[in-house]
């Protein structure tokens, strides 16, 4: 049965194609404008890490200036010192806990020809592979006694790795970094969290680092850094070694507390931990530790930009707009089908008939104009990529969820526009309707 309407639904849409045509273009336009929106806000604010999420929480203290909160309302800064992160990678109780930061230097391949490579590394701990689930393709991690001794190891990412070593298993072999020989542990496999949540200070849809090495050899090898900086109070000395121990925050710090327990006692310790620093003239505004799990950081952090939430909607007010046509062009389709309908329900067709076989015309409307849609959203999402180029290419892209919910969209749109519609052609009295023939 259902084939035999889908046939009447197919004939009746080509019997008038000017017609179905502006309804098809209506709908597709309405979800052209909607569906690029939808995207990048769907991939702006996805969670990047659903199984753990609401366990890995990013660690804040407020160690700014007394006169002047680092963030209204009385938001702490989203980085640590280095002796406060530090400090807390020494005796802070948690399952496992990173300090990281972003560096920089250039990558030199072996030969002759080779050119060197400008590259972004991360400096982090051996638990950051393990907390935030990073695949490898080769090898895997450093130990805990790498992050201690300070030893010269690195992981690599696959990118990085065929263009130094063409993809092959690089573990146990040496690559230089600037003036540093580094031996290789691992290598990731393929690793582009949307948004890049643990470090969204530094750019939340950039692309994973090229290289990740022992933090601690930041401090040994003077390495250079790469990430955002904020100080309120100017050191004493100038060099390396007073900035280490300034005011200045600089380090992303995050900790995996699986139980509500583990959160209060890491906060308890936090609380400690700021009280004794007090004793020091340091911490010198009120008491206000934070732990932020990864939905409520990107949240706090405005990964997902207001005026992209305006748009989002705005868009879905014109996709209402847009229905509100197809509404009226579907009630002008379906009168001038009245004298059929009339002699159809004479013969003895039932409402629930005829309101099935409307309702699936409605639905193939709806199919073409989401296809077209998804055109016009694709277009719309290359206009997006080259007016704000690499920094949004991670989200202005359609995925399969994505062309699955638009093709939806478009149906289930196409069929609440076409009740009322419907509704009333169904109504129709045949006895008037065939008098008047």
């Amino acid at each position: 049965m259902f084939g035999y309407y889908l046939r009447l639904s197919w004939l009746s849409i080509r019997r008038n194609p000017i017609l179905s045509s502006l309804m098809v273009v209506a709908i597709a336009v309405g979800i052209g404008a909607s569906m690029t929106t939808i995207t990048v806000n769907y991939a702006m604010g996805s969670n990047p890490i659903p199984h753990k999420s609401d366990s890995l929480f990013a660690v804040q203290v407020d160690s700014w200036d007394p006169n002047e909160a680092y963030r209204e309302p009385n938001i702490p800064p989203d980085q640590l010192t280095y002796l406060d992160a530090m400090a807390l990678m020494e005796n802070a109780p948690a399952t496992r806990q990173v300090a990281m930061t972003k560096v920089f230097d250039i990558i030199v391949p072996e030969g002759v020809e080779a050119k060197p490579i400008e590259a972004l590394g991360r400096a982090t701990f051996s638990d950051f592979f393990s907390m935030f689930d990073v695949p490898f393709l080769y090898g895997g991690s450093w130990d805990h006694s790498s992050d201690n001794n300070r030893q010269m190891v690195i992981v690599l990412s696959r990118e990085i790795n065929e263009k130094v070593f063409g993809d092959k298993n690089s573990v146990g072999k040496f690559v230089r970094v600037g003036s540093h020989t580094f031996k290789v542990v691992g290598v990731l496999g393929n690793y582009q969290p949307i948004p890049k949540y643990y470090d969204v200070t530094n750019g939340p849809f950039n692309d994973p680092e090229d290289y990740y090495i022992p933090f601690n050899l930041v401090t040994e090898l003077e390495l250079s850094r790469a990430g955002n900086t904020n100080c309120w109070k100017a050191t004493e000395d100038s060099g390396f070694e007073a900035f280490l121990n300034s005011e200045c925050v600089w380090i992303q710090f995050w900790a995996e507390l699986p139980t509500t327990q583990d959160q209060q006692e890491y906060l308890s310790f936090l609380k400690n931990y700021v009280e004794s620093q007090k004793e020091f003239g340091r911490f010198p505004r009120p008491i206000n530790n934070r732990l932020n799990d990864v939905m409520t950081w990107m949240e706090l952090q405005n990964v997902v930009d207001n005026s992209a939430k305006v748009m989002m909607w705005l868009s879905i007010m014109f996709l209402m707009v847009c229905l509100l046509n197809t509404i009226g062009l579907l009630l002008t389709k379906f009168t001038t089908k009245a004298p059929e309908i009339a002699l159809r329900r004479a013969l003895g067709a039932s409402k629930m008939t005829l309101f099935i076989q409307h309702s699936i015309e409605s639905a193939l409307i709806g199919m073409g104009g989401g296809i077209v849609g998804l055109l016009l959203a694709w277009l719309g999402l290359k206009g997006i990529l080259s007016l704000f180029g690499s920094e949004v290419e991670h989200v202005a892209h359609l995925d399969v969820s994505m062309i699955l919910f638009a093709i939806g969209l478009a149906v289930g749109s196409a069929i609440i526009a076409g009740i009322y519609p419907t509704w009333r052609a169904c109504n129709v009295q045949p006895a008037v309707q065939l008098k008047t023939q």
